[in-house]
Order: C-alpha cells, then structure tokens, then sequence
C-alpha cells in the first residue's frame, strides 16, 4: 500500500521508518507490560476506558517511557530535544508520524497502544487521535471515517477465533487491523479489506509497526474486494453491526436495514470457505414480535456448514437505543436534538416489530456432511478466554458424534474432561439429591443437570470401559432392564460429549 492515505497520517510506504519507531518503543519498555509496571494498575485499568488523568498524574517525569506514553497515549506536546531523546525524531516528522507545534514541540499523528500478542508478542495498535478504545465508550462527535483503536468487541473476536495454521485467511472490515495482526501470526497469506480506505492506511501502519507481514488490503464493503472464485480457510469479522436508523458512523453502522448486514455477512461466508474452513462474526440480531431468534438465526446459516451461535447478550430496544446514542455523544448536545434521535430509533425498531436486540458470536465451518449441525443458544455466564481451542474441539465433537450411530456410540470409550465436577443440590439431610449438576471449569464454564444415570456413568468414565458396559453395570444396580436403559441413554450420552463434558478415550 503506498502512501495514499489522507495527508494527516504518517507514510505507509515506509517500512525502514516504521522498523527504527519499532525499535526504540521497544528499546524504552513502551509496551503493555512495561505501561502497567510505570502506571500501575488503576492507572493502566483507566486507559482503556479513555480517562487520561490518572495516566497523567503518572508521567510528570522525564524518563524515556514517561515521554512515548505522554506522546503517543495522552496526546500531550513534548518538547522536539526530548523526544529526539528517545527515538528518531526527525524522520517520524518527515514521516508524518510526528507534527511541530509551536516553536519547539511536537506531537504525535495517530495513537499509538501497546498491545499484547497471545504469545508474549509486544504489538502496536494505531489509530485516529483520541479513538483508542473501541466499541461503545463515548467516543462523542467525531468525523464517521475516523478509524477506533481496541476494545471488548476487538478482543472478544479476537479470542474466539480458531488459531491453526492455515494457508489464507481474510479480515472484513478491518479497522485498525487487530484481527488481520491475529491472523498473520498462523496465515501464510492475510487480505485485509474495509469500504473506509483510512482504516487500510491504518492497518498497513498497525502490521509494520508491530513487526507483522503486510497484509493485500482491498476496498470495499465487505466481500465486493473479494472475487468470485476466491476462497478462505479462515473469515474473521467484526462488522458494523449496530442497528440503526441510518448510517451516521462508518465504524459501527452498516447502512442496511436491520441485521440485515449481519445476515448478509453470514449467508455469503459459505461460499467463501475452503473445506474445513471457518467463519466467525461478531453480530447483533432482532429480536421480533411472533418470531422464534433462534429460527431466524438458523435462517441465516448457509448450506453446506456447520454452525454454532452463541447470544452472549440480550437489551430492550430503550437501552441498545440508549448504548449507541451516547457511544456518538449525542447525550451531551442539544436535548431536543437528543430526543429527536432517541425518537428515530424507536420508530424504527417499532416499525419493524423488534422487542430487543441480541448480541453474540457467529461461528461456521464449511463442512462436506448432507446433515450439517446448527446450534443456536444462550450463553450469558463467564467464559474462559482465549475460547478459539474450545471452539474447534467443539466442531471436532460433532464430526465424531455425526460418524458414530448409537451402535458405535455404545461401543465407544468416554473420559471425563478434564476440571469437571459433580453437584448434588437438595435440601440438608434429604437422603438423595433433588438433582445433580455437571461443572466445567474450563472453556465455556458451562453447567448442566443430569438424571441419577447420567452422573453415575459420567462419573466411572475413566476410558476403561466402553459406554454400554458402563450402562448394563448402571442397570444392575438400579434393576432396571439394560436393554431399555441402553435405548434411552445415547441421548444424553451425545449431549455430554457435544457440550464437551466428555471426550472419547481413543
């Protein structure tokens, strides 16, 4: 990429230049772990929620780190002598990295944020002055082409996402270029495209200022860059996907009607993927009157995959309106103009019979079964990130389950996973539990109740025993008939091992 972007923005065809920053940000601890040992934790916990003073408070002195974090993470003139101190000050001018103020100041282009790879890696995520933290935090009246730095929404999909090496993975709407760092760490070869051309600026200066490969970056919305015959063992996404009334913020609306955009996204992944590939999206989805969201969601799931959505969250209309108002500001302006906004989105949710708006991930893998498995489900407890290992076991899960009939499943071998408990709940003293509950600890942190043959045969799965020895056993205990209790448990049997309770022993 050359450099094209918009004059306020530092050279993107200058690698050497971007080589030299790297080097002395290094050079002077300004990385994550370096921020939180001079800020300390409060301070550093303040940053990411956009408040500077604390932050402030901390660098009155004139170390070398103190200059970079008041420089590129507070935004504050610092005299040319010292910053040339520290790093090549002259050709970060000359690159546009830098600006003069004054007679004997200057002031950085773009924020520059440490960021933590998930293998120690010390990154750097740039964007627009004073948009570092992303997703809804008051970002307030800004130009809708400025381009956001990291936030919970950035590091959720970036969690999720499934990390085996892969030949070719693609990023939409890049952003600040986050995803498109992720991938380049297990993608031989990374397209990056975004219909905003400031955010590809941006993400070319993301990748060469953490040390990443350059990535093909494209404009255009969505899959337009991408041609007909391209394809992809891996599709990341964290669209635009507010609904909105309109299109005022490039970042965050799409400019279709609805969830429209989401679904689109979603419905034209399948034809993108490689065999075996995946797709995964951070989305938003209506909730409306008379309808089941979990039929609409698997409505969206194209042909051919396998697909697991998980809501995370769910708001009345009153407080996802609420959440995007203030994300643009537009608390802090005029009232009547406030309520006049507020009142747009109202209409259009109410003309369109929506009640709430969901929020969640979107995870598909192309799959070349004639009975593909769509799991549609709400999941709003803590999980354990990063989630991409558990992600990919989960679709290994069903490729197991779907290759092995009851027959099989019954002459299959089971472990429990690992940092499963048993719970038994009921009243104190009560001679037997009202019901027991399987634990994880791990992964999806999920729970589930089972009857008295689910846990006992949860329990003695050790690998030993095939699961239907483990049931005659079962049923000569409790004198049931084995040939009934072997009917009515592979069930149950394959819930435990897709929700990842159990896993096959060999």
């Amino acid at each position: 990429m050359t450099d094209s972007g918009p004059a306020s923005l530092p050279a993107a065809d200058r690698p050497e230049t971007a080589a030299r920053l790297r080097d002395a940000l290094l050079a002077a601890s300004f990385t994550a772990d370096g921020l939180l040992d001079l800020l300390g934790a409060p301070a550093y916990a303040a940053l990411a929620r956009s408040e500077t003073v604390p932050a402030l408070r901390a660098t009155r002195g004139d170390t070398p780190l103190e200059t970079l974090v008041r420089l590129f993470l507070l935004q504050q003139p610092v005299p040319h002598a010292r910053v040339a101190a520290v790093l090549p000050a002259d050709e970060a001018l000359e690159a546009c990295w830098l600006t003069r103020v004054g007679a004997d100041e200057v002031a950085a282009t773009v924020d520059v944020r440490p960021y933590g790879g998930p293998g120690g890696e010390d990154w750097f995520i740039v964007s627009d002055l004073g948009c570092a933290v992303g997703g809804a935090g008051g970002i307030g009246q800004r130009d809708e082409g400025v381009v956001l730095g990291v936030g919970g929404a950035s590091t959720t999909l970036a969690g999720i996402t499934v990390r085996t090496p892969v030949d070719s993975a693609l990023d939409l709407g890049t952003g600040s270029g986050i995803q498109a760092l992720h991938a380049a760490q297990h993608a031989t070869r990374v397209t990056a495209t975004d219909v905003n051309p400031r955010a590809l600026h941006i993400t070319a200066l993301t990748l060469a200022l953490s040390g990443a490969p350059a990535a093909d970056l494209r404009e255009g919305s969505l899959f337009q860059p991408v041609s007909d015959d391209e394809t992809f063992d891996l599709i990341v996404s964290n669209p635009p996907f507010v609904i909105s009334p309109g299109a005022r913020l490039t970042y965050r609306d799409g400019g279709m009607g609805g969830d429209d955009l989401c679904r689109s996204l979603v419905r034209q992944a399948g034809e993108r993927l490689n065999e075996g590939g995946f797709a995964q999206f951070l989305a938003n989805w209506q909730h409306v009157a008379g309808e089941d969201w979990q039929d609409r969601l698997r409505s969206w799931v194209p042909r051919g995959c396998d697909a697991w959505i998980v809501q995370r969250e769910v708001q009345d209309v009153t407080q996802y309106a609420e959440l995007w108002l203030r994300d643009a500001g537009d608390h802090r302006g005029d009232a009547a103009d406030y309520q006049a906004r507020y009142d747009a989105w109202l209409d259009e949710f109410e003309a369109r019979k929506v009640k709430a708006v969901g929020f969640g991930w979107i995870t598909l893998r192309r799959t070349g079964s004639a009975e593909p498995v769509v799991t549609v489900e709400e999941w709003a407890h803590p999980v354990e990130q990063p989630l991409g290992d558990t992600i990919r076991a989960h679709f290994e899960r069903l490729d197991y389950l779907r290759a092995h009939d009851d027959a099989a499943l019954l002459d299959s071998h089971f472990r429990l996973t690992a940092e499963v408990v048993q719970e038994q709940v009921g009243l104190p003293g009560a001679e037997d539990p009202e019901h027991v509950v399987l634990r994880q600890h791990r992964g999806m942190r999920r729970a589930t109740k089972v009857d008295t043959v689910g846990a006992g045969f949860a329990g003695v799965c050790d690998g030993t025993l095939s699961a239907g020895r483990i049931l005659d056993a079962i049923a000569q205990l409790m004198g049931e008939d084995p040939v009934v209790l072997r009917d009515r448990t592979p069930a149950q049997i394959r819930l435990l091992v897709e929700q990842g309770y159990l896993e096959p022993a060999r």
